[in-house]
């Protein structure tokens, strides 16, 4: 089991942080030859078709006169001419690549299915102070070693960190518009610079409600950006209280199709993978790296891999509110039971040889509060519960139940919550006759 480690910078530190110019960035190279990515057109890079030079692990390489460093892990069965996506993983301060490597790229290494070619680069100082966009020229310079040697779909590139990581993160989509495909910020703050953050990107927000290092109005300050660049209608989204251990995630509308915004507050505090329902971090429980998942998988090329599919579905465009179903039509089941009654909806998450993971999304649609609620689906033959998070189930195979647990019951007015599960057998067939009821 992967496990992330990391330091908490102090309040002081972050004070330090946010007085540091990080400069602009450095004009030319990479950024302004690369294509657009926002072409929707799948395009392909020299290194496609070559046999590889570059291996998993450490490798160095020379930027802004400098030794950098990062870590590269290629995915398994690596197939020369099949377009991958290109994913960077920043990581925190006093953190190092090793870290995020170590801890599957904030988790999506193991949610890739082995999709995406994972980059975790090496700041100096164990920071990305950024000064005179000396790491986004790093971020450039890493791309194009990758991207002659290996195949990478270059509509598919993205990026991702916590805290300091974050801000570089923030700082890629601002300089880097047409190069990076979409961002997602956990806990982020303006502390690497955002030279040019004038054009659209894809952008989803995670921050604590109560974080003692960067104040959640740091994160929301980001988050307004691109709800700005984007063409989205502005709104204040519903975040959780005090003591709720939940996190409530929020679709932006009226954005530019293609460039969707999302926000996920969670009542906690500087944490990567806070868990709903629990005060202690955790990395294998936390609902952040299936969540960015779905929001980076969500965009996919106009023409199909060499390969086989991606397992996650890809919704129509514009993205829709709320996560798309998998095939057959959406198995959302008309209310029924009269008032105080829920919705359910499924979607298929990853897939193995012989098991798979699903999350089933419970709203309540209705203007009253929910105090409780049950889902019921039928598994297909040969398809078993492995394990099941944010519920507690009844039976594994055939007819099977779900309810709420303690800390995730109560759904106010149009409030969602999410229980997600394993199981052995093919997850090509979707769970069939969901319903959900409320007492």
């Amino acid at each position: 089991m992967w496990k992330r480690r990391y330091l908490l910078p102090s309040i002081a530190a972050a004070a330090v942080l946010l007085a540091a110019t990080a400069g602009g960035a450095l004009s030319g190279g990479f950024h302004g030859a690369a294509v657009a990515a926002t072409n929707g057109t799948l395009a392909t890079t020299s290194g496609c078709g070559r046999a590889p030079t570059l291996t998993n692990g450490t490798r160095t390489i020379q930027s802004s006169g400098q030794n950098r460093s990062y870590i590269l892990r290629i995915p398994d069965g690596y197939d020369r001419n099949r377009p991958y996506r290109l994913i960077f993983g920043f990581h925190w301060l006093n953190g190092s690549a090793n870290n995020v490597a170590s801890a599957g790229y904030y988790g999506l290494q193991p949610l890739s299915n082995n999709s995406a070619i994972f980059v975790a680069p090496q700041g100096i100082d164990n920071g990305w102070a950024n000064p005179n966009g000396r790491d986004l020229t790093l971020f450039d310079d890493i791309s194009r070693q990758i991207e002659n040697d290996l195949c990478v779909d270059t509509t598919q590139r993205f990026a991702l960190g916590w805290s300091y990581g974050g801000a570089m993160s923030y700082a890629v989509a601002c300089a880097r518009p047409t190069i990076v495909r979409a961002v997602a910020v956990l806990s982020g703050a303006n502390l690497s610079g955002c030279n040019g953050g004038t054009q659209p990107v894809p952008y989803f927000g995670i921050h604590g409600t109560y974080d003692s290092v960067l104040n959640i109005s740091m994160g929301r300050s980001l988050r307004d950006t691109f709800v700005r660049n984007n063409g989205c209608t502005a709104q204040s989204p519903r975040e959780p209280s005090r003591g709720s251990l939940t996190h409530i995630t929020t679709v932006y509308s009226g954005c530019r199709a293609g460039y969707p915004v999302q926000w996920a507050a969670f009542d906690g505090d500087h944490t990567p993978s806070p868990v709903d329902g629990s005060s202690t971090p955790n990395d294998s429980r936390t609902w952040t790296s299936g969540e960015i998942w779905r929001f980076f998988s969500q965009f996919e090329s106009t023409t199909p891999p060499t390969t086989a599919p991606p397992t996650t579905a890809p919704p129509t465009t514009p993205p829709p509110t709320t996560p798309p179903p998998t095939t057959p039509p959406p198995t959302t089941p008309p209310p029924t039971g009269g008032p105080g009654t829920c919705a359910a909806t499924y979607r298929a998450v990853n897939s193995w040889p012989g098991g798979f993971q699903g999350e089933v999304i419970v709203a309540n649609n209705t203007a009253s509060t929910l105090n409780g609620w049950t889902v019921r689906m039928t598994l297909s033959g040969g398809q078993a519960f492995s394990s099941v998070w944010n519920g507690i189930n009844t039976g594994t195979t055939g007819n099977v139940s779900v309810k709420n647990a303690p800390y995730n019951g109560t759904l106010g007015s149009n409030a969602t919550t999410t229980f997600g599960f394993t199981a052995t057998g093919d997850g090509a067939i979707p769970p069939s006759n969901i319903t959900c009821t409320s007492p």
